[in-house]
């Protein structure tokens, strides 16, 4: 049985954590790497050079829509082919565990569950909701009203 009282608080968490973990991954990729050495990586991989700036963009602006609570449950689907993306051009290969040689795929198999869980769950508490709402379009919206 799910506590009514607590599902909208369980969600922000969730939200908020998976939001943090993008904008950590995002800043990796910033900061660390570089874009350009991002880049030069996608491309040893295979993948366009690109793509790299692609996925870079997409984790900072999903990483504060789920932050903020806005479009929440198609941000968390849209998140999910990085992951695919990242399983199945670097730690597929790796095997199961993430303390394997390049990472296995344990870790981003483990957070598309995660984002799938939130876009089933929704937005949650005190989140935005600048789309699919229609008595609370553009403010914050109370936490128990979903």
């Amino acid at each position: 049985m799910i506590d009514s009282r607590t599902a909208p608080y369980a969600a922000l968490l969730l939200r908020v954590s998976l939001g943090l973990l993008f904008l950590a991954h995002a800043g990796l990729k910033l900061f660390v790497f570089t874009p350009a050495g991002t880049a030069g990586f996608f491309a040893s991989v295979g993948l366009p050079p690109a793509l790299a700036y692609v996925t870079i963009a997409a984790e900072v602006l999903g990483g504060i829509a789920l932050i903020a609570g806005v479009w929440t449950r198609l941000v968390a689907v849209a998140l999910t082919p990085i992951l695919l993306g990242a399983i199945i051009t670097v730690h597929g290969a790796a095997g199961f565990f993430f303390n394997n040689a390049n990472g296995g795929w344990e870790y981003p198999a483990f957070w598309i569950v995660a984002l799938l869980v939130q876009a089933l769950l929704g937005d949650g508490a005190y989140a935005l909701r600048l789309s699919g709402s229609r008595n609370v379009k553009g403010r914050v919206a109370d936490a128990y009203s979903r």
